[in-house]
């Protein structure tokens, strides 16, 4: 029985979405793996916003629209809205880790994680590591 969930983050379904991406094929090869491994795919509505417009201005609306639609349809992929209290959590990362260039949308993800005791997360971006998850695909 599946009970882990894995939080998939902007790089992870922009690189799927884009075959020219630098990390197409490698997230093409991982996703299938993590359906079959995992309970739910979290994502939140801040990193959804954030895949949709670099989909939408490197690949167009048709692509865009393809996005959304696939992530609507889905019933593993369990969209987490940013609330006051990710927020305020998001808030302290923030201050707390001054000496790095998160994003917001990165720290309402941490926070999100946090919350949701999760522990790895689909991402190309280093500051998953900076914060003690697992990153998938691992780093080298």
């Amino acid at each position: 029985m599946l009970t882990e969930n894995v939080f998939v983050d902007t790089g992870a379904w922009v690189a799927l979405a884009d075959i020219d991406d630098t990390y197409h094929k490698q997230a093409s090869a991982i996703y299938p793996s993590l359906l079959r491994q995992y309970k739910a795919l979290l994502t939140t509505n801040l990193v959804i916003a954030e895949s949709y417009i670099l989909i939408l201005k490197g690949l167009g609306h048709k692509a865009a629209a393809q996005f959304l639609d696939g992530i609507s349809a889905s019933t593993r992929i369990i969209k987490v809205y940013s609330t006051e209290d990710l927020e305020r959590e998001a808030e302290g990362i923030l201050k707390r880790y001054a000496d790095h260039d998160f994003s917001y949308t990165d720290a309402v993800s941490f926070a999100v994680m946090k919350k949701y005791k999760g522990k790895k997360a689909f991402s190309f971006d280093a500051h998953f590591a900076v914060m003690q998850f697992i990153k998938i695909p691992e780093m080298k």
